[in-house]
Formats: C-alpha cells, structure tokens, sequence
C-alpha cells in the first residue's frame, strides 16, 4: 500500500473515533490529504529555520544536502508520529526534492516521458506527455513556495527576476528551455513553463518508427542536406522543429563548418567542427543585450560552410537571406507558420523588421533564390507530430513566390485502432526542379521518390 494510501487509512480510523471538523469533511484539497499536511507543516519549518542558507553560495552541495537532511530528520521527528520509520524516510526525500530541487515539478523534470511542463499558479500544474497536455494532482504549498521555486531557477542560470524585470527566458543545465513571467505581467500569479528535450536525442530512425516521417521522405532530407539545398523547417508551436532541425543538421558532412545560432541553445550536433552562439539579453542597466541579427553578421566572418538559424523571428531574416544568396548554400533555419505559403509571408514580414525599407517584390526575390526547400510539421489531433507537406520554393510569376508540394499528408487514410491517424506523407507525383541540380552535384535521387515510374533503373542509396 502506497504511504499516502496508509495515512489515509489512518486518518479514516482516527476520524471514526473523534468528532467532525471542517478540516475532516473538506472535499479534496490538502485538508483531506494527510501526508500533503505533514509536508506543508514540516516544509513551512523548514523554511523559517534555514531561511536564506538554502542560497548560501559558500555552502557546497554536499554541505547544504546533510545540513537539510539533518533540519528534516527533526521536523518529522515532531510532526510525524504516526508513520513508521520507512514512511517517515519515504516522506523525508519528498520534501528533500522539494527544498533542494524544483519543488512538485522536480519528478516531471525527472520523468523521460513528460515533455513539457506548464505551471499557471501554486495549485494548477500541467504536463505534456505523449504530445496530450494533462492536469496533474500535484501543487505548489503557496504561490511563496512557487516564487521560491523559481528564484532558485533563475539563480541558478545566472538571470534575474523582480519587478523591474519580471520576465525570464533562459535553459536549464540538461538544456531544458525555461520560461517564467510574474506579476505584474502576469496578473494571477507566477507563471512557469518548461519545455523538456531529450538528453539522447532524437535520430532519423526514431522519427520514422513514430511515424512523423517514412523513409522515402528521409532518403529525400539527406539528399537535400547533403546537396547543399537550402531548407526551412516550418511548423506551429511544439510541433517538434527543433527536433527535425537537429536530425537535419545531423546529414551535414563532418568536414564541413557549422555554425550555430540560437536564442536559447537547444540543438545537439553530433559534428565535432561546430561553432555555437547564443544571443544575450540585456542587463540590469539596460546594456550588453547580443540579438540574433549581430550574430548572423558576425557568423559571415567566422568562415562558416553552413549556418543554422535556431529560428528565425525579426530583423536578422533579412542578413540570413542574404548569407543565403552569397555563397552559403546548405543553411536551415526554422519559423512558426501554419503553412508553407503563410511561411513565406511571415519572411517577407520579418525582413520588414530590419527597419530597412525594401519594395515588396525585391524582398521575395531574394526569398524565392534564397530557399530550396519548406518542410513543414503539424501537430495533428492525436498527439502526434507529422512532417505534413514538403514543398519546393519554385521562383517568381510575376510578384508571387511560385512553391509546389512534393509531399502531402493523407488526411483520408481515417483512423487506426487506437484513434491515430493512419495516413502518411505522401509523394504528390511532382518531380521537382532542384532533382536535377543535385544529380549535377552526384546526389542521386530515383524518380519514384516522387511517386514518378523509375525508367532509368536507379538504385536508391541505402541508409546504414
């Protein structure tokens, strides 16, 4: 039997045996949750005793972990008297994670299957597992638990949060991407989110055994990488850009130079000849703020064979088009769109951003000769994520950016058994242009790639 099952089954009996009170008869909340009381009380202690020792710098990890193993062992030794010796071992490293990590988040951070954790207030925690996003039962003791929590976060990356800067984007150490806003931004308290990545990360293989990709789409990508085209990742938020643009990234040739550039750094290259940059917010009085846009510039005097944008999201769109049009073919960069099309509007839109004032039409000229290849993710209704058009940037009529899908997802395929999409991407019949420029390069790619009869009896490469 589980502790918290235990306590209860004591609280139950006691109960039986005294009268009634208000905090017995609650309906959920921790005044029915025995153990949530015993560690609200003993927490509570806790805090008021070590105060700021908890953030003693001079103290090292070691040092801190025996003093609050010490402070606990007494606090339970008052408070938790009806729980047995492994009980009370059992409830002193919950409340040792609780001090000494990130509070009630600690075990979603430790879970591998959770992907993405979202805390709107001390009492409504939500987690994203298997790409559904779910409610849990656990919370916060206080939204002064919570603020702890994430002061401890924020120091703990170097980063500062208060009033006068009450918004934080920043990585843990294992790479995690944070992000926590309070009042008075937030105007019904902290708010926290973290967006968790693999520590093994995800290669082409397990794109395709999840089904977000199939193999003729991932012969496709390595030709593409692998003949210097020119590639945008596009897709909503949390469809997995990131993930596809590592995998990308990873059919990059080891001898070539890699330089990275990102907001907060997230990619995970397996190349060893790779440089990583990454922007720099202002500080307290307002100075040394690095964008993205100075690190574009500078990455055109490091020498780079490609360069990858983490994403692309104001005024630095106008500097990546031009590396593009310069003799940096083989770059990627990602952009939130919802299509393709919108994709190329939303360029347009950024170049704008620059602050240099261009006529639309030289702005989509140099879009259409700048990019090869739109490979765009959705998140679809069950949870998954699915490469769901891969489109050519053809080039210009008239004013228009001229783009054909190769591949398009089945949306008609219905539903599988346990209510997934049964459809996949798939070729439209449409050989593209850019085929021909990757033979000229070596790259071959057999025309049933494209769902075209193969009347040339070539071999398609096979992936080791």
């Amino acid at each position: 039997m589980k502790l918290n099952e235990r306590l209860k089954l004591k609280q139950t009996e006691e109960a039986a045996k005294a009268p009634k009170s208000p905090a017995a008869t609650t309906d959920g909340g921790m005044e029915s949750d025995p153990l949530a009381l015993i560690k609200v009380r003993a927490q509570e202690a806790l805090f008021a005793k070590l105060g700021p020792r908890l953030y003693d710098a001079s103290l090292t990890a070691d040092d801190l972990q025996r003093f609050v193993d010490e402070e606990i062992a007494g606090a339970l030794g008052v408070d938790a008297s009806p729980l047995s010796e492994d009980e009370r071992r059992e409830l002193a490293v919950q409340i040792r994670d609780d001090i000494l990590g990130y509070g009630p988040v600690q075990m979603y951070l430790d879970d591998p299957s959770v992907t993405e954790i979202m805390v709107n207030g001390e009492d409504l925690i939500y987690i994203e597992r298997d790409g559904k996003i779910v409610q849990t039962d656990t919370r916060f003791m206080s939204r002064q638990h919570l603020r702890r929590v994430i002061d401890r976060i924020v120091t703990g990356v170097g980063r500062r949060i208060d009033e006068s800067s009450p918004l934080v984007d920043a990585r843990l150490a294992d790479g995690s991407r944070v992000n926590v806003i309070i009042p008075p931004l937030a105007v019904d308290g902290p708010a926290l989110t973290i967006r968790k990545f693999a520590h093994d990360p995800f290669q082409v293989q397990d794109l395709i055994e999840m089904g977000s990709m199939t193999q003729l789409v991932a012969d496709l990508c390595e030709a593409a990488v692998e003949g210097k085209l020119n590639i945008m990742v596009t897709g909503g938020t949390g469809t997995g850009k990131t993930t596809l643009l590592n995998v990308l990234s990873g059919f990059i040739p080891d001898n070539e130079r890699i330089v990275t550039i990102e907001d907060a750094v997230e990619l995970q290259l397996h190349q060893r000849h790779v440089i990583r940059l990454e922007s720099r917010p202002s500080n307290v009085e307002g100075r040394g703020e690095v964008t993205i846009r100075d690190l574009v510039r500078n990455s055109l005097r490091m020498r780079p064979d490609r360069i990858i944008v983490g994403e692309a999201r104001g005024g630095e769109a106008l500097d990546m088009l031009q590396a593009m049009n310069t003799g940096h073919e083989g770059s990627l960069t990602t952009i939130h769109a919802n299509t393709p099309r919108d994709a190329l509007s939303r360029l347009e839109t950024m170049v704008l951003m620059a602050g240099i004032e261009l006529p639309s039409r030289a702005i989509r000229e140099q879009v259409s000769s700048a990019f090869d290849l739109i490979v765009h993710l959705t998140r679809l209704r069950d949870g998954t994520r699915r490469i769901t058009h891969i489109t050519e940037v053809v080039g210009m009529e008239g004013d228009t950016i001229t783009i054909q899908d190769i591949f398009t997802f089945d949306y008609k395929a219905g539903f599988d058994d346990d209510g997934r999409f049964a459809g996949t991407v798939r070729p439209t019949g449409i050989r593209p242009r850019f085929s021909d420029h990757l033979k000229d390069l070596g790259v071959e790619l057999p025309p049933d790639i494209f769902g075209v009869p193969d009347l040339t009896g070539t071999k398609r490469k096979t992936r080791k």
